[in-house]
């Protein structure tokens, strides 16, 4: 009881001081809008703070380029001007995270789906083309494919039909949306292309997120960081070398790195937005609505955000894959009401 007591005396000292600073006292310490979060988002939520901001318009925002799970746990510290008022997210908040913020006074969160993306598997332009399946993505950098020891070091010790060369991929790191859409995308699908190892899932779903999703850590598969452009660097340094990222980044980098066929689909604009592509899934921002009114300018922000994710609109010439016109239309409407976010809707 105390301690609750406590938390709510910290999250409204915390909202005054946003409340002190958006009316101009001596309360606050920012009227900027501060946002962390997803490394895939991060270049269209900069894209929108500059326009947000173009010509002194706004104060220019604060971005973060933390992950999606540091995002998350920063936005859900608390309420206050010493919080983010925005969390960029390449999957879906947790229900673990959204019941962190509820303890830590986040009580309404706003969820904004803003696009598409998908999981662009990716080789350098002069490396030898190659076609995979999500199983043979997973049994290449899972740590106990189909619950045995990873014992592979070359592509074609999965299958002979693959390069003879050594299995090199990198990728995302656990803290990334990426990270998250990647195994329950692609390394689950694969998985679960065992009967026995399907079965797990409702005998013993702990041991089945284990073999399904644990990447393997002998040095085959390589946590790249948040750094997307590095992964890119890397595959320019070695065409035997295979990267995973957001498609974004990929349509940026088309002159040195090619996408990788996934079950005969190639990582396009049009296989992602219909979802013919295995890797493809939806992007969110997160918003509190008790900083909105407050630290200024975040329903207008959110409103740039969602107007430049049209089909025409510079975000999706920056690599975003628009939303269809349904979902675009809701997020409007969510974004002008503040809806929150109700935890039934979460998995």
């Amino acid at each position: 009881m105390l301690r609750t007591l406590a938390l709510v005396a910290v999250a409204s000292f915390g909202l005054s001081a946003c409340q002190d600073q958006a009316s101009g006292g001596q309360g606050g310490t920012r009227g900027e809008i501060r946002i962390v979060g997803s490394s895939t988002v991060f270049p269209f939520a900069k894209a929108v703070a500059e326009q947000f901001s173009i010509n002194g318009a706004n104060p220019s925002p604060i971005l973060e380029s933390t992950g999606t799970g540091g995002g998350m746990n920063l936005f859900c510290t608390g309420v206050g001007a010493d919080t983010p008022d925005i969390a960029n997210a390449s999957r879906r908040i947790k229900a673990s995270e959204f019941e962190l913020c509820q303890s830590n006074g986040v009580t309404d969160i706003v969820e904004v789906q803003v696009g598409i993306d998908g999981i662009a598997i990716a080789q350098a332009n002069n490396g030898v083309a190659f076609a995979l399946t999500p199983a043979q993505i997973y049994q290449a950098i899972a740590e106990r494919p189909f619950g045995k020891k990873n014992t592979t070091r070359k592509w074609s010790d999965i299958d002979p039909s693959l390069p003879d060369f050594a299995i090199s991929v990198y990728g995302p790191p656990s803290t990334s949306g990426t990270r998250d859409a990647l195994t329950e995308l692609i390394m689950e699908v694969g998985c679960v292309t065992d009967p026995a190892t399907k079965a797990l899932k409702d005998s013993d779903e702990e041991e089945f997120k284990a073999i399904c999703h644990e990447v393997r850590a002998d040095g085959a598969y390589v946590d790249a960081g948040e750094n997307d452009n590095l992964i890119v660097q890397k595959l320019k340094a070695n065409p035997n070398s295979v990267g995973i990222f957001g498609y974004s980044f990929l349509e940026e980098n088309l002159d040195s790195v090619r996408g990788i066929s996934v079950s005969g689909v190639n990582p396009t604009y049009e296989a992602i937005a219909s979802g013919e592509y295995p890797g493809a899934r939806p992007l969110y921002v997160y918003v509190k609505k008790q900083h909105v009114g407050v630290i200024p300018g975040l329903r207008e922000y959110m409103l740039e955000f969602i107007n430049a994710g049209s089909r025409d609109g510079y975000l999706v010439k920056a690599g975003l894959i628009a939303s269809p016109d349904d979902i675009r239309t809701k997020m409007s409407d969510v974004v002008r009401d503040m809806t929150p976010l109700a935890v039934g809707e979460l998995k």
